[in-house]
């Protein structure tokens, strides 16, 4: 007699874990990379300038190398399945600029400079290393308390008024300060800041609340004109608003920069949200308008006009104009390899050697190689945050990412192609490389939302929870 055992029937899920790898030890290799290149650099220019390797290779590697630890285990810990280059994409970045930055302060030229306008010479290096650590701070701040980029959905007009109050501070008597012609910065208990570095991430917020709500009307209740889809008049509000908020900030503060970025940020968000290409050719039309009408009365933002169409014109009489032809002579004369680290002379510029001006320090040193690595390392962390971007399961999450990287894309943009002579310059700083405290931290804070909203978008979906009412269900066919 033969039995025989009739093996249940079990449903299997449809949906399964995706299993994407975490890539962490792929992070932790690159970060390896992205310390030695900078320690590298940094040995380079002690020989080249000095004759001798610097005696503060060792601690600036160490430290550099504990930052970037650091941040690794935080990671690793909080955001497992993050997108593994954006960290030593920053890293590497920011090592670098320290190298150029602690380069800068070798420069006997620019001592006897400070000591001629300022009465002594202070060094910026140390300063830069003690922001980047309170940038990798907030970094491990954002990943550590912030489990959810979503929650931020629900400060959506407090995001408005915060970063309304943050970009109006400067103009307030007592607390704003003038500096080189931008009333962009606050003092506060001795330290400067520039509130408008963390606007940008906090305007971020508000614009993909709003475009997450509104994006229907703005996207399907429109009008064709000569082939484009205008919105409805009441559908304008916003991005006239914003039009206006970024030219009172141009008007008052002097501040090309911020104008042009939170703009073109609004206007990015708007065309992924909407998908219409009218609000691109809209909103390049207004900036236009804008920036053409400001710079026929404003005579600080005229001046910078004035040096980017003519820097040569006006180089004995104008600083900017001996600024920006400066600069190029520098893009110049580094070639197509540079001359080397340490031995150029990027420290004529003056004051602006180490802060926009720092690129024409790579332009030189590092020649139009260099250059283009740079931008590389810049075009990377921008592919990962629209690679984030549409990676996101969440539209607030689509937009947020892409305002970020589309802000982080158009400082890159203003910032080079002012000292290139692309465009006129602004009163940005280049992300990472500048002197600046309040650059370095936001930009940090930046790449660890990013961090955030990658990890959520790579995180394996949850296998489903099995179904006891399936497995009980018997089909019975009629015989």
């Amino acid at each position: 007699m033969s039995s025989t055992t009739n093996t249940p029937t079990h449903h299997t899920s449809t949906i399964g874990s995706i299993g994407t790898p975490s890539r962490r030890n792929t992070e932790l290799a690159l970060l390896v990379f992205a310390v030695v290149i900078p320690v590298f650099a940094y040995a380079n220019v002690g020989l080249a300038m000095e004759g001798s390797v610097p005696s503060g290779l060792l601690g600036y590697g160490l430290g550099l190398g504990l930052l970037a630890g650091v941040g690794h285990l935080v990671v690793r810990r909080f955001a497992p399945y993050s997108d593994p280059l954006l960290l030593p994409l920053a890293a590497l970045l920011n090592g670098l600029g320290l190298v150029v930055i602690w380069r800068l302060d070798q420069s006997e030229r620019l001592q006897q400079l400070a000591e001629r306008q300022y009465g002594s010479f202070s060094p910026s290096a140390p300063n830069q290393l003690l922001y980047s650590a309170v940038g990798l701070a907030l970094f491990v701040a954002v990943l550590v308390f912030l489990k959810d980029h979503r929650i931020l959905q629900r400060y959506t007009y407090i995001s408005m008024v915060a970063a309304l109050i943050l970009l109006l501070l400067p103009l307030v008597p007592g607390v704003g300060a003038d500096v080189f012609g931008a009333k962009i910065w606050i003092s506060v208990a001795g330290f400067s800041i520039q509130p408008g570095e963390f606007a940008k991430i906090i305007i971020a917020i508000f614009f993909s609340g709003y475009l997450m709500v509104k994006r229907d009307a703005l996207a399907l209740a429109s009008r064709r004109f000569m082939g484009l889809y205008l919105p409805r008049g009441r559908d304008l509000g916003p991005i006239i608003t914003i039009w206006a908020v970024s030219l009172l900030i141009l008007i008052f503060e002097n501040d090309l920069g911020t104008s042009l970025l939170f703009f073109g940020m609004f206007v990015i968000m708007l065309y992924v949200a909407t998908e219409r290409t009218s609000w691109i050719v809209i909103g390049l039309l207004m900036s236009a308008a804008g920036a053409v009408g400001v710079a026929s009365f404003a005579s600080h933002v005229q001046a910078r006009v004035d040096a980017w169409l003519d820097p040569f014109g006006c180089y004995e009489t104008s600083g900017a104009c001996e600024q920006i032809g400066q600069s190029i002579m520098s893009f110049g004369s580094g070639g197509v390899l540079g001359t080397g680290l340490g031995q150029g002379h990027s420290d004529l510029i003056g004051f602006a050697a180490n802060s926009d001006f720092v690129f024409s320090t790579f332009g030189e040193e590092l020649g139009l190689a260099g250059v283009m690595a740079m931008l590389l390392l810049y075009a990377l962390i921008i592919e990962r945050g629209v690679r984030t971007s549409l990676a996101a399961r969440d539209p607030f999450g689509k937009l947020f990412a892409i305002g970020l990287s589309g802000a982080f894309a158009l400082q890159i943009f203003v910032v080079a192609g002012g000292v290139m002579g692309l465009i006129p310059l602004t009163g940005m700083t280049m992300p990472f490389l500048a002197a600046g405290g309040s650059s370095v931290i936001a930009n940090w804070a930046l790449i660890g939302i990013l961090l955030r909203i990658s990890d959520t978008a790579r995180r394996p979906a949850p296998t489903p929870a099995s179904n006891p009412d399936a497995e009980m269900t018997q089909v019975v066919r009629p015989t």
